[in-house]
């Protein structure tokens, strides 16, 4: 039998456990098992690899993209270059080789948008997922700028420092941080909202809910909006191809 799963912290909710399980039925894969490995700290990563039975690969999720590097044999080029790793592949060998996949996910998802006066945009949060959404916008020709809550190197703007001209410059803003996942649906990053205007695309990597509060006001001043859902089964997919790779 062969294992997958998914490394994180507080998973139960996870989207990725669902979309394979489903995949496996429609698809009539039986000879395959997709698990959340639910772990408090990343020490307890190798635990992990040494007794999971059949153990081909593994997603990487919040907060352990970063984390979980340096007990990588390989990383991939591009997840090097991003500095984050969100898909595991356990070779035969048993060598665990680190890839990215957030990046194909989002700039796939975003492409069909975008337009002409789509060169700007502002990434809110900086975590291991923001590094991916830089690296696709570099990609894409589109120059970005961080939010975050203090202002540090390679910070552009803090929360308090974000003015509505900066919103209006940046006609493409990414949530990236975990504020209005459920529970917590109220929540939201704290930027000029009444600056937003139907030039503009709200891009929230949260999928649960369908509709976070951030994308809700976007939609209340004619954003287009798009949340985080189809770039997971776009990753999901490419991760599925990865481990397949013979």
């Amino acid at each position: 039998m062969n294992k997958l799963g998914l490394l994180g912290k507080n998973i139960s909710y996870s989207f990725s456990k669902s979309y394979f399980k489903k995949k496996f039925e429609d698809e009539g894969i039986d000879n395959t098992s997709y698990e959340n490995f639910d772990i408090e700290n990343i020490d307890l990563f190798p635990s992990i690899i040494k007794n999971t039975k059949g153990l081909k690969g593994l997603n990487v999720t919040i907060p352990y993209k970063e984390q979980v590097i340096p007990y990588l044999d390989k990383i991939n080029k591009k997840a090097k270059a991003i500095g984050a790793v969100n898909t595991i592949k356990i070779t035969k060998k048993g060598k665990l080789v680190g890839y990215n996949t957030d990046c194909y996910g989002f700039k796939n998802t975003l492409k069909p948008f975008i337009k002409s006066h789509h060169k700007k945009a502002l990434i809110l949060g900086t975590g291991g997922a923001s590094k991916a959404i830089a690296y696709s916008l570099k990609e894409m020709g589109i120059s970005y700028q961080y939010v975050s809550r203090k202002l540090k190197k390679d910070i552009d703007f803090s929360y308090d420092t974000l003015q509505e001209s900066d919103i209006k410059a940046h006609q493409i803003i990414i949530n990236s941080t975990p504020l209005g996942t459920f529970p917590n649906v109220n929540d939201c990053p704290s930027i000029p909202y009444h600056a937003i205007n139907k030039n503009h695309i709200l891009f929230d990597l949260i999928y649960n809910p369908e509709k976070t509060s951030f994308l809700k006001q976007g939609e209340q001043n004619q954003a287009t909006i798009i949340n985080g859902l189809n770039m997971l089964k776009l990753q999901a997919e490419k991760a599925w191809s990865i481990w397949n790779l013979k």
